[in-house]
């Protein structure tokens, strides 16, 4: 049975923009402290509190730095009744930007609220513009990538890997890699980052 919830009826983008406004106001904050705290200005920080444009990871985070909470309290209420499971349905995980990244290349978060710190980071990546070029990636943990569809060349380190559409790939995340050709489209595939407890991923 579906659930008569309002925060069911808003969109993430919404929902992180209330969560925004109102804790500024529980700290007795104004938009120009924050725009101070994060160097992010204050028209960019009040159409995220409007809900009127989709902040990346890396600014969100930098919010709530700024806010003197954790990132997940962005999200921590959001569809995610009783705070034991969470469905993120489809088409619905928040779109956010990659450090280096450009357009045609997506990435759908699909897991909000994980506690103070993550386990692990889920996302679900299209890719449709083979011209671009990636930049490589190197962070903590394990990630673990399955091919959804497609065909894609990936490096890891200074080996390169050929992923078609159901194929696994596992491999250590601190070693630098990313895409390294787009070769059949459509292209999507899940790429899922698993912590250690101790892995500093903030």
């Amino acid at each position: 049975m579906e659930k008569n919830n309002h925060k069911n009826e808003l969109s993430l983008t919404r929902y992180v923009g209330i969560a925004v406004h109102e804790l500024r106001l529980k700290h007795n904050l104004t938009i120009a402290d924050i725009s101070e705290r994060t160097d992010i200005s204050r028209s960019m920080l009040s159409k995220i509190e409007n809900g009127q444009t989709s902040a990346s990871l890396e600014t969100l985070s930098r919010i709530a730095k700024g806010l003197g909470v954790s990132m997940s309290s962005l999200f921590r209420q959001y569809d995610l009744p009783e705070g034991t499971a969470q469905l993120i349905k489809s088409g619905e995980g928040m779109e956010v930007v990659r450090r280096g990244t450009k357009r045609g290349h997506t990435y759908n978060l699909l897991a909000y609220d994980q506690g103070p710190k993550k386990l692990f980071e889920p996302f679900l990546i299209t890719m449709n513009d083979a011209s671009e070029t990636f930049p490589l990636f190197e962070h903590a943990g394990t990630e673990f990538i399955y091919m959804l569809e497609g065909e894609i060349e990936y490096r890891h380190g200074t080996d390169h890997y050929l992923l078609e559409a159901g194929d696994a790939f596992t491999f250590q995340a601190d070693i630098p890699h990313g895409p390294e050709r787009l070769i059949k489209f459509p292209l999507s595939f899940l790429s899922i980052t698993i912590y250690t407890p101790d892995s500093d991923n903030h």
